[in-house]
């Protein structure tokens, strides 16, 4: 079901969009606020970056896709094209977990479902992108839609980028705009606290011979405990001296 919010104010602060993804990143699953976090990254997603006319996320619920966050109805529209079909970029970006682009609507012949909605709506080029929390399996996808093909395409090169190196946006890709650096910057950071999350549920599970779920679930116990956050806990695990 698409969910629809005020806007933040992009004024007061012009780095929300990169902070939310991070933020996402180092957000337990099970948190009650998840999805509020999902619509505010779909909403600051169109508003800010340039290549991206209409956004939305696509999550599971209830053992089914639906979307959860869209900026407009066109980008809903095309989303539950793929859902009808079962197929789709959005559906395979959150199966695969990497991102999943479609340069050229049109000539794609993999979805027909999307590429004739998508078409018809007058839309040129998507890209998908899989979104991490604390557990670090994906728990959406961010669908970006568009009609600039040479835009999308520099954002995709830029996305993929940090998927690989997890670094921060450089010179290599000072062709995006702010909005475009600002989702890249969020994505570098998501994948750092992801990393670090990581590491300690394996420091975790070689200390305690736990599974990795039973490792994040003392992790979880351990950050509500405490009142720290996941990525802090995580932090004091790896900074503790083995037994």
């Amino acid at each position: 079901m698409t969910q629809q919010g005020p806007a933040p104010s992009l004024a007061q602060d012009q780095r929300l969009l990169a902070r939310a993804l991070v933020t996402l990143a180092g957000t337990p699953d099970d948190y009650s606020g998840l999805e509020g976090q999902l619509i505010t990254i779909a909403q600051l997603t169109a508003q800010r970056v340039a290549a991206v006319s209409y956004a939305s996320v696509t999550a599971q619920r209830d053992g089914a896709y639906t979307t959860v966050a869209a900026s407009n109805d066109i980008a809903t529209a095309v989303d539950e094209a793929q859902y009808a079909e079962g197929a789709g970029p959005c559906l395979e970006a959150m199966e695969t977990a990497r991102p999943l682009s479609v340069p050229d609507i049109a000539a794609t012949m993999r979805w027909p479902g999307f590429r004739d909605t998508a078409y018809r709506l007058g839309l040129h080029t998507s890209l998908s992108v899989p979104l991490f929390a604390g557990r670090g399996e994906p728990v959406a996808a961010l669908n970006l839609y568009g009609h600039d093909t040479a835009a999308m395409a520099a954002l995709t090169a830029a996305v993929w980028a940090a998927y690989d190196d997890a670094a921060p946006v450089g010179p290599d890709h000072a062709d995006l705009d702010p909005g475009g650096r600002e989702l890249v910057d969020g994505l570098a950071g998501a994948f750092r606290v992801r990393a670090t999350i990581q590491q300690a549920i394996g420091a975790t599970i070689a200390r305690h011979h736990s599974t990795p779920g039973g490792a994040y679930a003392m992790l979880r116990l351990r950050a509500a405990d405490t009142g720290a956050s996941l990525p802090d806990v995580a932090g004091a695990v790896l900074g503790e001296q083995p037994d």
